[in-house]
């Protein structure tokens, strides 16, 4: 086995840096911080309240799997669709925590966000965006965000006389014969 460690070029294939001539670096830089801002302009654009400002965040092939819906969104109108709903709440996100790694033209953000909405609700959520440097400017290729699973059954507190009620509604439906009572209870 041979190891090159260092390819020799005529001086004419060679630029005056010592690159090859003719190759063009086509990775476009991005700062941790600038990526994180990337969160903030799709954030701002879920305050317009336009579904289509906020689709518009996504690339061509941009795939979103939403929190709020089994269905993934693989286009430009499945996205849309989408924030027609979510954006009726008013949803105002703020990242927790998160991890961010850059590569070259793509940037990946993951971690935990909150949604607080008009109605002074909060949900927490996982969420990774990846993003990608596409005719110039950084779109969202990938969205996925979930519910915590923390946040998706939240105890609530019950009193003995609570618990007695559902007991008697439950016997009482028991009492009908019905199957379909007892098992609505």
């Amino acid at each position: 086995v041979t190891v090159v460690e260092k390819l020799a070029l005529p001086i004419q294939a060679t630029t005056n840096n010592g690159a090859p001539a003719g190759v063009v670096v086509l990775s476009q830089p991005i700062t941790k911080q600038e990526v994180r801002n990337l969160f903030n302009l799709w954030n701002d654009a879920l305050k317009t309240g336009d579904p289509a400002t906020v689709a518009k965040r996504y690339g061509k092939d941009g795939v979103l799997l939403p929190t709020l819906s089994d269905i993934p969104r693989n286009d430009f109108e499945g996205i849309k669709d989408y924030f027609v709903g979510f954006l009726k709440k008013h949803p105002t996100g703020k990242i927790l925590e998160g991890e961010i790694f850059i590569g070259n033209n793509w940037a990946q953000d993951a971690g935990i966000y909150e949604f607080t909405f008009d109605d002074g609700s909060k949900v927490k959520a996982r969420y990774s965006f990846v993003y990608a440097f596409e005719d110039g400017k950084w779109m969202i290729s990938h969205h996925h965000s979930s519910l915590m699973p923390q946040e998706t059954v939240r105890p609530v507190k019950v009193t003995e006389e609570e618990v007695r009620s559902f007991f008697g509604l439950w016997n009482d439906a028991l009492k009908t014969g019905d199957p379909q009572k007892v098992a609505d209870r």
